[in-house]
Parts: C-alpha cells; sequence; structure tokens
C-alpha cells in the first residue's frame, strides 16, 4: 500500500519534494508549464500544513555536467509567479553541497526552496548512495510526485526514499496510482484497451500484458500493419516489422483463445509516398501495392467509435495513424473525441494520444490523462515501478 500524503505530519517539518519540471523553453521562456501547475496542490498542501519544501527536479539530459541553458533559476521565478506572493520562493545553485545543505536548514514553515538540476550530479541517475544521503539531509520526509521519472531507479527516485523512514505519495502520482488501480483492479466492464504507435516490438510487453485483464484491444499506427500481414492482408507499402509477424500472429492466438476481440483497421487513408503533401486514397481491407497506410479509414474510425461507446472503462495509449502531419490526423481525432462522448472512466497517455485529447477540446471530459510518458507504458507492461516500490513502508 503506497502511503499517502495525508499521512504525514508536516507542521515545522521540511519535505523533500521530488516534481518533474523538465518543462519545454524556447528562448529562455516557458512555452508549456502543464508539469508544474499540476505539482502545485501538493506543494500548497506542504505549505498549508505548516511545512517547507525543498523541491527537486531535473530538466533535460546535461550527463553530470553543468549545462547553463538547463539550470532551474527559471523555473523557480515561474514557480514564484505560480505561487503568489504569499509564498517565498528561493532557489540555490547548488544540489546537495554545503550551499543547498545551507539553504535547506534555513527554510522556514511556508517556504520554498528549489535545489539545482538534479542531473547536473551523475549520481542521480547512478542513483549514487552519497548523493541519495546528502538529499536527504536536507529533509524530514519524503514525497514522491513525479510519476513520469518513477520507472527510472535514480538517486531521487529510489535511493533518498530507501533512506527516509517518513515518505509518501504526493497529490499527483496519487491520482496516477488511483487512476491505474481503478481501472485495472476494479474496473466497469467491459474493459477496452486502445493501442497505437508505429512498432509492435514497442508494444509487445503491453500488449501481453493485457491480454489476461481486458475485454477487447483496438490496433491502430503502423504497427496495425505487422498484425494484418501476419492475417494474410496485403498492406503495400505500409510500416511492417517482419521479424515481428510471428508475434502478431501468436498475440492474435492468444486472443482468440481467450474470446478477447482484438480490432484492426478495415479501411486506410492511403498516401504514394510518406509526406504531408503526398497524394492520398482511401482502400480497404488491402493497401494496393505502391501505397501505404497512414491513417485509419473513414469506415475503421466510424467501427471503433461505436466499439468506445459500449466501453465501462477505457486505457489509450498511442495514435492511430502519423499523428504529426495533419492530413493523417483524422483517426486519432475520431478516437479522441470518442472517448470523449462516451461515458466510460478513460485513461489516457502518451504524448500523441493527449494531443489529441487537447486537439478536439476533450481534455476535461477524460477521467485521468497521464503524466507519465515511459512510466505509463511500464505500468501498462505490469511493472513495478522503482519509485513507486521505493515509498512502500
Amino acid at each position: 500500500m503506497t502511503p499517502t500524503l495525508s499521512a504525514l505530519d508536516l507542521s515545522g517539518k521540511r519535505a523533500l519534494v521530488r516534481v518533474d519540471f523538465n518543462v519545454p523553453m524556447k528562448d529562455g521562456v516557458i512555452t508549456d508549464d502543464t508539469r508544474m501547475t499540476s505539482a502545485l496542490p501538493t506543494l500548497r498542501a506542504i505549505l498549508d500544513a505548516g511545512g517547507s519544501a525543498v523541491v527537486v527536479s531535473h530538466r533535460g539530459r546535461p550527463k553530470g555536467v553543468v549545462v547553463e541553458s538547463l539550470r532551474m533559476a527559471p523555473i523557480a521565478a515561474h514557480l514564484e509567479s505560480l505561487l503568489g506572493d504569499e509564498v517565498a520562493v528561493k532557489h540555490v545553485e547548488d544540489v546537495a553541497g554545503e550551499a543547498a545543505q545551507a539553504a535547506a536548514a534555513s527554510l522556514q514553515p511556508g517556504e520554498l526552496l528549489v535545489l539545482e538540476n538534479l542531473r547536473f550530479e551523475a549520481g542521480e541517475t547512478s542513483n549514487d548512495n552519497d548523493l541519495s544521503q546528502a538529499l536527504a539531509k536536507m529533509a524530514d520526509c519524503f514525497v514522491q510526485d513525479a510519476f513520469g521519472t518513477c520507472h527510472r531507479a535514480h538517486a531521487s527516485t529510489a535511493g533518498v526514499p530507501a533512506l527516509m523512514t517518513d515518505k509518501a505519495a504526493g497529490l499527483l502520482l496519487q491520482k496516477e496510482i488511483d487512476a491505474f488501480t481503478q481501472a485495472f483492479a476494479k474496473p466497469q466492464r467491459p474493459l477496452i484497451a486502445i493501442i497505437g504507435g508505429a512498432k509492435v516490438s514497442d508494444k509487445i510487453v503491453v500488449l501481453e500484458n493485457l491480454i489476461d485483464k481486458v475485454d477487447e484491444i483496438l490496433i491502430g499506427g503502423g504497427m496495425a500493419y505487422t498484425f494484418l500481414r501476419a492475417q494474410g492482408i496485403g498492406i503495400g507499402t505500409s510500416l511492417c516489422e517482419e521479424d515481428r509477424v510471428d508475434t502478431a500472429h501468436a498475440i492474435l492466438e492468444q486472443c482468440q483463445k481467450r474470446d478477447i476481440k482484438l480490432h484492426l483497421p478495415s479501411d486506410h487513408i492511403c498516401a504514394d509516398r510518406f509526406a504531408e503533401d503526398a497524394q492520398r486514397e482511401v482502400h480497404g481491407p488491402m493497401v494496393p501495392e505502391g501505397w501505404m497506410g497512414l491513417d485509419i479509414g473513414p469506415e475503421t474510425q466510424k467501427r471503433l467509435a461505436a466499439v468506445i461507446g459500449t466501453a465501462g472503462t477505457v486505457v489509450w495509449n498511442g495514435p492511430m495513424g502519423v499523428f504529426e502531419m495533419a492530413p493523417f490526423r483524422a483517426g486519432t481525432a475520431c478516437i479522441a473525441s470518442a472517448i470523449a462522448e462516451s461515458d466510460c472512466m478513460s485513461v489516457v497517455g502518451g504524448g500523441d494520444s493527449i494531443a489529441a485529447i487537447k486537439l478536439v477540446g476533450a481534455a476535461e471530459k477524460v477521467s485521468h490523462i497521464s503524466t507519465g510518458g515511459g512510466a505509463f507504458l511500464e505500468m501498462l507492461e505490469g511493472k513495478e515501478l522503482p519509485g513507486i516500490a521505493a515509498l512502500e513502508l
């Protein structure tokens, strides 16, 4: 059982809070602060309870050296603007050395300190014990609120909580855990998984894990053509992992044995080349020679939307087509709209899936949008995440 934030006595205590403030920036300006605003409820809860917060995050991949463009100073300044004048936000250009230790020790209840980029220290990604101990010394308790890094056994995700007795999931992480529990441990049936993306190899473990849990699987994106090839259906020049055709065939057989309905595209928006301005035609169920399928066709869109309309629970990861190209975005947008219009409990993760939900203005209609890419995928694979396992008492 993962301890919750409410279980901690925070009054007069310093909490080391692992957040994910790895936000995109352009010309020194934050272009999307969603990850920061998502962490505000946890930070405010700690401060409102009479505690102070030592906030730690990484930015980019500096690989153990200081990269000026990846410093945390602009993050600290933006965080201060988000929290308002009533919260003092301090920043120190040190991760866990003397300057950081002194700044943490001087924190008063209601104050917040942002440490320097964790990955300026090589020991962060190698889960170095000395770095873990130095970080742990700065606080009385540990709060994990960076789901997007929980699949990494780093110093700030696994090393620090292993050294601390008082630890808990932050409010954002708790939402992620609760959503997965609701979707898979006690779902409303039927439970439907929608899996897309380019490659079967990226999703093999996901599919094998889901077969034992779901009632139906909808497959789209480039990976669908490997499954169609396994069924003997012509796919033209569409993306196909020839070395995964047998794997796809085995998954199809497993679904049939377990009476799991597996839905594949029956028509396709095809292109004569992989380009946004390519000539386009709708074909199905076969893709003609010289053509490649780059999105699910209108018949498939209608059919899959109807299936989603019957769902009690939907879990979605991966686009239905080449979402980054506008002419091949309709299938993914259709799935997003169908989920939004459904009364089901819905969990959505993955960059393109989330972008599609936002594109159709449906973010408020989805039960849960996951904040973690790789972590979300590993949860779908049924793996134990080091950052969550380290919180267990």
